[in-house]
């Protein structure tokens, strides 16, 4: 029991290790942001907890940028929107993929999550040639676009998982019971598989929001979006609105792993309760 318990409490020490190595460098970015002094350091004030050493500067800044408005705009609107395609689009792919009448599962699965894997670099370079051709380079569509094909396999991933746990029998019931296909779906698949579908849009609209070597090839000045306007802003002045910045995505980050554990234990629950039944 004491070799047993010295094990547990070196393997806890293990990980809570290994969670600080992973989290400190993003945790030291809170406190930083509030720095009173344009350093991107902790100043002696600061060390001492002097109240005078912290200052709510640089989210004033933030706010009355009218750059940075505009990038969390374009942020909103291309994010949203993407999310909005790479949803319905990814879902509808999962629905063919779970048919097993669907001839070409495995590759065209492998088709489909590709993006996920190309490196990144790659994607940007091929996106900017193609749309560049069809004259949607530098716009805020083909920047939907772009982030549509990002954030359509992260649907396709979830809502595939989702209809793993899914009772065909109960669409053939529907069926039996008068309601067509469309109906079927409405009323019966899609509110069971809801929570793969919203975790997945999710995670498309997180990878819109961060996404930042695409915009660089494909957007303009009237298209930079917060990722992109952080980068110009390490290029062009360094300024420790950047930290006020990273924090806002910080918070939205853990908001959203936070809504997708909940999306994620509401499934499991409810898994749970039509075994029980």
């Amino acid at each position: 029991m004491r070799l047993r318990r010295l094990g547990q409490f070196g393997f806890n020490a293990y990980c809570a290790l290994a969670f600080f190595f992973l989290v400190a460098p993003i945790l030291v970015i809170i406190p930083l942001s509030f720095n009173a002094e344009p350093y991107f350091t902790f100043t002696q004030g600061m060390l001492r907890f002097d109240a005078d050493a912290y200052s709510l500067r640089w989210y004033e800044t933030l706010a009355e940028d009218g750059q940075w408005l505009n990038a969390l705009v374009n942020s909103l609107i291309i994010g949203t929107a993407a999310t909005a395609l790479a949803t319905l689009l990814g879902t509808l792919a999962a629905l063919g993929l779970a048919s097993p009448a669907m001839p070409g599962r495995a590759l065209i699965m492998s088709i489909l999550i590709s993006p996920m894997i190309t490196p990144v670099i790659i994607i940007a370079v091929g996106m900017f040639f193609f749309y560049s051709s069809i004259g949607l380079a530098q716009s805020h569509l083909g920047l939907i676009l772009a982030h549509t094909a990002l954030g359509a396999p992260f649907v396709v991933i979830t809502v595939t998982a989702t209809l793993a746990g899914f009772d065909p029998t109960l669409m053939r019931a529907a069926a039996s019971l008068g309601a067509g296909p469309v109906r079927s779906f409405l009323r019966v698949q899609l509110p069971l598989i809801s929570p793969g579908v919203f975790s997945g849009g999710l995670f498309a609209f997180a990878a819109s929001f961060d996404e930042v070597v695409v915009v660089l090839f494909m957007g303009g000045i009237e298209q930079r979006t917060i990722p992109r306007q952080m980068w110009a802003g390490i290029r062009e002045q360094i300024s420790p609105t950047l930290l006020a910045v990273a924090v806002f995505l910080i918070v939205f980050s853990v908001l959203t792993l936070l809504l997708v554990e909940w999306l994620r234990r509401r499934s499991s629950s409810a898994a749970l309760a039509k075994s029980i039944s």
